[in-house]
């Protein structure tokens, strides 16, 4: 499984989440699986984004994509930074 991390600050939370939502089926076709949003304990606009995908080559395909940086603009997306990673092993204790 591949999964993306993406830590960003944004100008208003709820401006970007209804932006967020909206492109929920621009992100399932392209490979996204599924998702969580998370927010730093201090800071209600530092969000964190992180994702399981079909695959990394689909997932930068797409945060790279002309469509999707305009959709960051318009979201008020701040200087995001993209983690692409590979699970080596999961578990539950």
């Amino acid at each position: 499984m591949e999964h993306v991390l993406i830590i960003h600050e944004v100008a208003d939370y709820a401006v970007w989440k209804k932006i967020f939502d909206a492109a929920a089926p621009i992100r399932k076709e392209a490979g996204e699986l599924s998702y969580k949003v998370l927010k730093l304990d201090n800071d209600a606009n530092k969000i964190v984004h992180f994702s399981k995908w079909t695959s990394i080559a689909n997932a930068k395909a797409f945060f790279e994509s002309d469509r999707l940086i305009e959709i960051r603009k318009q979201a008020g997306v701040k200087a995001p930074e993209f983690i692409y990673l590979q699970l080596l092993e999961e578990g539950v204790l």
